[in-house]
């Protein structure tokens, strides 16, 4: 944990968009966005600064940071599968999905290197799940079957779009699992994690949060260089590595600390807000030193 925030190294350019994480980076530990932070955020935008969720939660649980979305509405769901409208009720304006045939090949081979993994398909339509799957949050809508029978139900092309794969095992640590996963089945897929239980995320090849960011971006004329990021946990590397300046949080996984240009505080004490409101100190100072000359 650090007591501020740490610049990174060198000039840092006047951002045109702010891209942050959810799920220990802005939300606090008990999923609630304080008082300070959604003022950050309703400084930057006002700003001029677009802001951009980035996160590995389904558009189903936006709802927490939906009030806080302004300008474009949109939100990069699913760690890059998704991009949708919230201002227009979880709208899917694009999908990136994870072929079928992939999450099926990605499913053999991790039943062969992990025996006892467990599966949950992530669909835009909800999440189905195999009887010996912890369902983290009961959805009495899911269909409870094998993977294999799950994944095969698309013999006519109409089932909805897979937007992940997720694989738990009761035993192995995380970091171990995700090494072993990504070994195993990482030609079929993107394999990451963002949960501190051994819960891997599988996506399509080559969709990740920075890559989906990266298409956000081009469509504005915004360049990396552009994009300040935050984030905590793997599924981030990715995207905090492809943004020009970037901050782990003082709870990352030494990953993240290890992928981003500087450090800020940790979720519990508002880093996000704290980067984002010396970030606006530091343009207000450099236009009154501009009106000054």
């Amino acid at each position: 944990m650090t007591s501020a925030p740490q610049r990174p190294d060198g000039p840092t350019p006047a951002p045109r968009l702010i891209a942050t994480d959810l799920d220990g980076t802005l939300l606090r530990d008990d999923k609630s966005v304080s008082l300070r932070t959604v003022a950050a955020l309703a400084a930057a935008e006002e700003a001029g600064i677009e802001v951009f969720f980035v996160t590995g939660r389904p558009a189903r649980w936006m709802d927490v940071v939906s009030d806080h979305v302004h300008g474009h509405g949109l939100a990069i769901c699913a760690n890059g599968a998704a991009v949708v409208d919230l201002h227009a009720g979880r709208e899917f304006v694009q999908v990136r999905d994870l072929p079928r045939a992939a999450a099926l090949s990605v499913v053999d081979a991790l039943r062969a290197a992990a025996p006892g993994t467990s599966f949950a398909v992530e669909l835009t339509t909800g999440i189905n799940y195999e009887p010996a799957y912890p369902p983290f949050f009961k959805d009495s809508g899911a269909n409870i079957a094998s993977a294999e029978k799950l994944l095969g139900e698309d013999a006519d092309g109409t089932a909805a779009p897979v937007l992940k794969l997720l694989a738990h095992h009761a035993e192995l640590a995380p970091d171990e699992f995700l090494a072993l996963a990504r070994s195993a089945a990482g030609t079929y897929a993107s394999i990451t994690r963002s949960s501190p239980t051994s819960l891997l995320e599988v996506s399509g090849l080559g969709v990740s949060k920075a890559s989906t960011l990266a298409l956000c971006c081009a469509e504005r004329g915004i360049s990396p260089d552009e994009v300040v990021a935050f984030g905590d946990m793997p599924n981030d590397v990715e995207m905090l590595r492809w943004a020009g300046t970037s901050y782990a949080m003082g709870n990352a996984h030494p990953d993240v600390i290890a992928a981003a240009s500087g450090r800020t505080t940790a979720n519990n004490e508002d880093g996000v807000a704290a980067v984002i409101e010396r970030i606006l100190a530091e343009r207000l100072a450099q236009r009154h030193e501009q009106q000054q000359a």
